[in-house]
This record gives structure tokens, C-alpha cells and sequence, in this order.
């Protein structure tokens, strides 16, 4: 499988806080790599490196062979990468549709020239999305109304506007029941293989990130201290230790990265 996103040596420091520290990985097409770690092990910051939401200290990230590091997130977007948040990020007062339609006029470059023909445009395109994630039959409600799992899928389907190769989901099924996890994990799991898209992506949920990673990496106070299949994670008495219910997190100076 060909690389779509490389990071090399990232780091990112705040003052005299290492929040992320010599951080290097990469993404294989149609891969769905997991990046696990405690509260504040630096997950969230290098998901804003990558797209370009912060800039690195230093390090470099590279999507398919190109340099990207600190390039504007908006450049990154039309790069092809995608990007879906802890906490939902839609247009309450629009109806669903109107959310997708709002990401293809982006996408296309025609947010400001018919304003008033604006419910017009893309709405094929949008209800192909929206089919895909299974909310067709929801696509003129609004999104005040609607239940926080049908919010989450219809996230996944605005990050897919732009067709991205490669998507970002910082904790996808964050206030989700158990069985509404599951399912929007099994519907990324069936896109990425269907459309050949790359995820990287946190969570908390081990059930979930054992059952769809084809690989995982665990970070704890900044440092890349894992990185294996699930068997490999499972079994890793230092994240067992850190992550997995130990009790207590390792010094910096017991830990050392495991390749």
C-alpha cells in the first residue's frame, strides 16, 4: 500500500511544557491507524499540527510525498484531508442537507456567488453523502432536533465533501452510547475500505479501537512509548501501565519507545 501521510520528529513545546516530543509515523492508504493515550499525552495537538491548526516546533509532515507542515488548515483542507471534532461542529438553525450543501459550495468556491440560489446547488451531491452515512431520509430536518448519533454521521459525511485521502477524527464516538459506537465505527470501517481513504483517529473507547485499527499507537506525556497491532497493544505491559487501568503514569525516564 502506498504512504499517504509521513510525520518525521514532530515536536511541539509551550513555554517549558513538552506537549508533543519527537513524534515520527506514517499512514498507509486505506489504513486506519489508532492514536491512544490518557488525558493530555499530546493527541489532540498533533492532530492541530497536522492540519496546520498549530504550527510544530520543529518536525516535518508530509501527505503523499508533498511537504505540508504549516501550511493554513484551509490550504491542508483542499490538500485533501479531512477533519471531524470531539465535539460536533454544525449549522444548528440549517436543515441536514443544507449542512452538506454548505461544504460543497466551499469546496467548489461558490460560498458567496448565488447566495440566493444557495439551496439549490449541490443537492444531488448532498444526498449522495448523506445516503452514504444512512441519513437520507433526514436531510430536511434540522439540526437542532436531531440526536447526537445522527449528528456525529452527519459530521463524518461533511468531512467527506472534498473527497479527502486522508481523514482526522480527534475521538469520533465521544458521547456516544455503546451500540451507536460501534455503529458509526463500522460505517467508517466500510467507507475508508469502499472509497481507499486513510483514517487517523483518537479515542478512548478500547473496545472500539481494537475491533476497527489495523494498527495503533500510543503517546503518554508527549513521547510515542507504543506502536503494533492490537495484540501488540494489548499485551504491552507499559501501556498497560500508563493506559489500561496500571494506576500510574511511567517517569520519562522508564520509558522507551517500542518499535
Amino acid at each position: 500500500m502506498s504512504e499517504v501521510l509521513r510525520v518525521e520528529n514532530l515536536y511541539k513545546t509551550f513555554g517549558g511544557i513538552h506537549a508533543v516530543e519527537d513524534v515520527s509515523f506514517s499512514v498507509a492508504e486505506g489504513e486506519l491507524l489508532a492514536l491512544i493515550g490518557p488525558n493530555g499525552a499530546g493527541k489532540t495537538t498533533c492532530f492541530n499540527m497536522l492540519m496546520g491548526q498549530l504550527k510544530p516546533t520543529s518536525g516535518q509532515v508530509y501527505l503523499r510525498g508533498e511537504n505540508i507542515t504549516g501550511m493554513p488548515p484551509r490550504k491542508v483542507w483542499r490538500m485533501g484531508v479531512g477533519r471531524t471534532f470531539q465535539i460536533t461542529a454544525t449549522y444548528q438553525s440549517m436543515t441536514v442537507i443544507e449542512n452538506i450543501q454548505m461544504a460543497l459550495m466551499s469546496y467548489h468556491h461558490r460560498v458567496f456567488s448565488i447566495v440566493p440560489y444557495a439551496h439549490k446547488l449541490y443537492r444531488e451531491e448532498a444526498l449522495q453523502l448523506l445516503e452514504l452515512v444512512g441519513m437520507v431520509e433526514q436531510a430536511e430536518r434540522a439540526c437542532a432536533i436531531l440526536a447526537y448519533g445522527d449528528l456525529k454521521r452527519l459530521e463524518l459525511a461533511i468531512a467527506l465533501c472534498h473527497e479527502p485521502s486522508l481523514l482526522l477524527m480527534d475521538e469520533p464516538t465521544a458521547g456516544m452510547a455503546p451500540k451507536e459506537r460501534i455503529k458509526l465505527m463500522q460505517l467508517t470501517a466500510d467507507i475508508v475500505r469502499e472509497r481507499k481513504i486513510s483514517v487517523l483517529f483518537t479515542e478512548h473507547d478500547m473496545d472500539v479501537v481494537f475491533a476497527h485499527s489495523h494498527h495503533i499507537m500510543v503517546l503518554n506525556r508527549g513521547e510515542l512509548i507504543a506502536n503494533g497491532s492490537a495484540n501488540d497493544i494489548r499485551n504491552n505491559p507499559k501501556v498497560q501501565e500508563v493506559y489500561l487501568g496500571g494506576g500510574h503514569l511511567f517517569a520519562k525516564d522508564e520509558v522507551q519507545p517500542n518499535a
